[in-house]
């Protein structure tokens, strides 16, 4: 997976945030407990979204699901001018119930849209890394990303399982010459899930 430099600058600030909300002192798990006082500090957390957005992305913790991992994948190479608006990215990022609330508070804040679908990217992030083993150099070996992503296409391919994956989902990163449209993959996809096709 490549990444924009924001999202390269990001990621590891984001995991870091969490690692330091997870355990306390004596080294019990709290973070469960340390999240829901983050949610409800939420309104007083606003004014650092934009300048830190990683602080206050953890309030959104387990708070998205990833409908089309393809999307997600090209979202986290582009900067923060070419990303799409919150509106946008909700037709195939939903959050759960108890984020809901939440999102409206930070979006009746200027930078609140922007701050939505960074949140989303950083949890996708925090996901996709559960979900596969990344190397910290993955943006600079590329034949070493080539390998991992061809085996993991065989092993989707094999089980079939697209839902409980958030890594490589037969991206095109544009190397092989073919032109990949990722609309329609996307619409690929949301047929395969039983939507009507859009064309």
């Amino acid at each position: 997976m490549r990444f924009s430099r924001f999202f390269e600058d990001l990621k590891s600030v984001y995991k870091a945030e969490l690692e330091d909300l997870r355990t306390d002192s004596e080294g019990k798990d709290v973070l469960k407990k340390r999240l829901t006082e983050k949610r409800k500090q939420l309104p007083l957390l606003l004014p650092m979204m934009g300048s830190n957005p990683e602080m206050v992305a953890v309030a959104f913790h387990e708070g998205f699901r990833f409908m089309n991992p393809l999307v997600m994948e090209s979202l986290l190479s582009k900067e923060p001018k070419q990303h799409p608006s919150w509106k946008e990215l909700s037709a195939t990022v939903k959050l759960e119930p108890w984020a809901e609330p939440l999102s409206l508070i930070a979006l009746k804040d200027a930078d609140g849209d922007a701050f939505m679908v960074v949140a989303a990217c950083l949890e996708y992030l925090n996901k996709s890394k559960q979900s596969r083993q990344a190397s910290p150099s993955n943006t600079l070996e590329e034949d070493d990303e080539d390998n991992s992503e061809n085996e993991a296409n065989d092993e989707l391919k094999e089980s079939g399982d697209l839902d409980g994956h958030y890594g490589r989902h037969g991206r095109d990163d544009g190397d092989d010459g073919d032109d990949y449209d990722l609309g329609e993959a996307g619409s690929e996809w949301l047929a395969e899930q039983g939507f009507d096709r859009k064309d």
